[in-house]
């Protein structure tokens, strides 16, 4: 099994990873305090079980109270979470293990219950119509407030410094959200934005904010620790996002543009549903992508052991991101190693508090 692609070092310019097998960022909803502060008995124990892996990326953790969308996430804006963040890199690093911090916001997957009544920003006034995951339960989103230009200024700076965040928390690199639906894909997508301005109507303005803030980033942080990760072919009503005829292009555009940049890596999301028959769409992410992105390029969505080594051999992507096998396989590196049948998951407590479905979930006992 060592022999298999996935369990081999991935080495380039920007990354030095022990096995190409990447802990996907997925939503938990455990920094149920006040601050939404990550705790080293949960978050710290959460990630360290899963040091094995080439790399953590971490749960999304919005840059600013006005990124805020959903109950109990983490911020990487406060010097409270900076300092609980520092236990979490610690334990990590202790173990032998790489972390990344997803940096995001939201967007206008909001509601006003989460900004003392305040709407929430989004690219243009168009209502997602779907349900917000409030305290006090869910309720219907509501239309979000147009982005001025002070709006996206500010915005770009609190990416700015949730990056310097990062890395103050000792985190070995950041992946910026631009994905499923939030605020950057809100921008991308022409059912989000309306906008007539330099941020909307031709692809490369509505791909303007993103570079905007990258651009930003790389003046205050090594541009080779910020990942970047994206949903090409997302097509969700829970996410309010559609696909047309300018929807694959505009991914074509930013994929290609990175280039000029020394990224630690491209992450893509394959299909999250059937696109088969959705026009425009396209329905094998990486073998489409892999020719236009001479970095590392990763790959996540629907995978298992074989499918993660036979897109590997197929040089269609350089890592394979895993999300809910690590929520029940803290050991999945070590599971993969030695053949032993992975545990299934509880989806009753994926976004529940506490530690249970998050940190008891056993280590397979391995004879040797």
């Amino acid at each position: 099994m060592t022999k298999k692609p996935l369990l081999q070092p991935y080495i380039s310019e920007n990354l030095q990873l022990k096995n190409r097998v990447i802990v996907a960022p997925m939503t938990r909803s455990r920094a149920n305090n006040e601050g939404n502060v990550p705790t080293d008995d949960l978050q710290g124990l959460y990630y360290e079980q899963r040091a094995s892996a080439g790399l953590i990326i971490t749960e999304g953790a919005q840059v600013s109270k006005e990124a805020v969308g959903y109950i109990h996430t983490p911020g990487i804006y406060s010097k409270a979470q900076v300092e609980g963040w520092k236990k979490v890199t610690k334990r990590v690093h202790d173990k032998g293990g790489k972390i990344f911090i997803q940096l995001w916001h939201v967007g206008r997957i909001s509601h006003p219950d989460f900004h003392n009544g305040k709407l929430p920003l989004a690219p243009s006034a168009i209502n997602p119509n779907r349900k917000s995951f409030t305290p006090e339960g869910f309720k219907d989103t509501v239309t979000p407030r147009a982005m001025a230009q002070e709006d996206i200024d500010r915005t770009i700076q609190d990416f700015v410094n949730a990056g310097k965040n990062a890395l103050e928390a000792g985190f070995d690199g950041v992946e910026v959200h631009s994905s499923n639906g939030y605020l950057f894909h809100q921008f991308f997508t022409k059912c989000s934005n309306e906008r007539t301005d330099n941020y909307g109507g031709s692809i490369e303005n509505r791909a303007r904010f993103f570079f905007d803030t990258l651009d930003a980033m790389k003046q205050t942080m090594p541009e080779q620790k910020i990942g970047v990760r994206f949903n090409p072919s997302l097509h969700s009503a829970m996410a309010g996002i559609t696909i047309d005829k300018e929807t694959i292009p505009i991914f074509e555009y930013i994929i290609k543009k990175l280039n000029d940049y020394d990224l630690a890596y491209v992450h893509l999301s394959e299909p999250f549903s059937d696109v088969s028959e959705v026009p425009h769409a396209v329905t094998e992410i990486a073998k489409h992508f892999r020719p236009l992105y001479k970095g590392t390029l990763m790959i996540n969505t629907g995978f298992t052991f074989d499918k993660g080594n036979k897109v590997l051999e197929a040089n269609e992507a350089d890592l394979v991101a895993f999300g809910k096998p690590y929520i029940s396989n803290p050991d999945l590196v070590e599971r993969f190693q030695h053949g032993i049948k992975l545990a299934d998951w509880d989806t009753e407590t994926f976004y529940t508090v506490g530690k249970k479905g998050f940190t008891d979930y056993p280590k397979a006992s391995i004879d040797r």
